[in-house]
């Protein structure tokens, strides 16, 4: 089980960087299930929401504010997970030719 005081500067830290990254967006409702599940549906409703956003201009500052959110969980996160991907899809959109 996971320690509450983690859950809640979790929720305290993804609630912050929504509002930073998505203002005047709704938070989703995060259903059913335990703290810990709706906490990380939150943290994959913002990172997938943050790179649906990001434009070539915004890619990199959005790569760097997604990677604060996992910088320091295990590889096998599901969040860091996809904050992964989402990097290799921001370096892309951020990449400019020559």
């Amino acid at each position: 089980m996971t320690d509450p005081i983690a859950l809640r500067n979790r929720f305290a830290y993804v609630k912050g960087a929504w509002d930073e990254n998505l203002r005047g967006v709704p938070f989703p409702s995060l259903g059913e299930g335990t703290a810990e599940q709706k906490i990380e549906r939150l943290e994959l409703a913002l990172v997938d929401e943050m790179r649906s956003r990001a434009t070539p201009e915004s890619a990199e500052q959005v790569a760097d504010a997604m990677w604060g959110l996992v910088h320091s969980r295990p590889d096998s996160d599901p969040v860091k997970q996809r904050v992964t991907q989402h990097h290799e899809d921001l370096a892309k959109l951020g990449h400019r030719r020559l």
